[in-house]
């Protein structure tokens, strides 16, 4: 008996205790090989407002730029893809594929100005802007547009694209050409954008004295010699895009684009109608918001209400483009 339980012993050492020795011991065991972490890529943020540069990681960064650019309360899969055009566009931003002519950054590979670049918000100040009951659900969802898209990057022919975006085409988006004139685009075409009516500032009307349109005109063009009270019997609309957009009008005998009338009187959009309200004033009633080139956010949107995945959206308003990610795009330019 003695000797079975010897035996019995000797067998759990052998079995047990020692293979668990010299695993213990072993510096190869699983758990202590731990997996390369990537390294975050970094940018310099010029913050307009502060007037300051600031390092931050890029998917950091995206987070204050879809928390910024889109409405929280948009599909997740708009923002996904809201995310992917921002992260194109400051990629392209960081590898100097597409840079202003002059340094308005003070050495930054992007600015926070959304005039110039993309706009970008403070975690802190957004969720201050949400209110208590919305501020961590907002955020996490916006953290997981990021994070499920993370990497990912829009290419066309093997090259970054310039993913530009806007709030609302009003129907129909532009050409790049039509807006930014010579500059054609072989992914910023014209593509139909449903749902957008659904805005609330999707039809918007604003009144203007005749005066004042007459001098910001005058100031314009010394050329003009138009008096206020004829101001709207002068003006002609010569010619539309095929988005329905005005691409050139005459006021008096001088020809403008679409696009000078739009900045000069700060109006919402190019597709817009003129009228002479009943005392007088002058009434601009504007279709859309933003210059109508690429993605339509509310567009976006409403494609994911309606089942599609961020690749659809992105691929419906970029032509003929693909996704891959920043590592395979960096490996095979190498």
């Amino acid at each position: 008996m003695k000797r079975f339980v010897r035996y019995v012993l000797l067998m759990t050492i052998i079995v047990v205790i020692l293979p668990l020795i010299i695993v213990k011991g072993c510096s190869t065991v699983i758990e202590d090989i731990v997996p390369e972490e990537k390294e975050d890529l970094t940018l310099k943020v010029y913050i307009k407002d502060a007037d300051e540069v600031q390092e931050m990681s890029l998917e950091e960064y995206l987070k204050g730029v879809v928390a910024a650019e889109m409405p929280a309360d948009f599909e997740l899969e708009a923002l996904k893809a809201q995310a992917v055009a921002a992260r194109t566009y400051v990629y392209g931003r960081m590898k100097k594929f597409y840079s202003p002519k002059e340094d308005t950054h003070k050495g930054a590979d992007i600015c926070t100005d959304p005039g110039h670049c993309q706009a970008w918000t403070k975690k802190g100040d957004a969720m201050a802007k949400w209110g208590n009951l919305r501020a961590f659900d907002n955020w996490s969802k916006i953290e997981r547009a990021v994070r499920e898209t993370e990497g990912v990057i829009i290419l066309y022919d093997k090259k970054v694209v310039n993913p530009v975006f806007h709030a609302n085409s009003g129907g129909m988006t532009e050409n790049s050409e039509d807006v930014w004139e010579g500059v054609e685009v072989p992914y910023l075409k014209s593509v139909k954008s449903e749902g957008e009516d659904k805005s609330e500032g999707y039809k918007v009307s604003a009144v203007f004295k005749e005066e004042d349109i007459t001098k910001k005109l005058k100031d314009q063009y010394p050329d003009m010699d138009l008096e206020p009270e004829d101001l709207v019997d002068e003006i002609e609309i010569l010619e539309r895009t095929k988005a329905g957009r005005v691409k050139e009008i005459k006021i008096e005998d001088v020809v403008i684009k679409g696009t000078e009338l739009r900045s000069l009187l700060g109006l919402r959009s190019t597709n817009f109608n003129i009228e002479k309200g009943e005392n007088g004033e002058v009434v601009i009633t504007t279709i859309g918001y933003g210059h109508g080139v690429g993605m339509s956010q509310w567009g976006a949107n409403n494609l994911a209400k309606n089942g599609g995945t961020y690749e659809e959206i992105l691929k419906h308003y970029y032509t003929g483009i693909y996704l891959d990610t920043i590592e395979n795009f960096e490996a095979s330019s190498q």
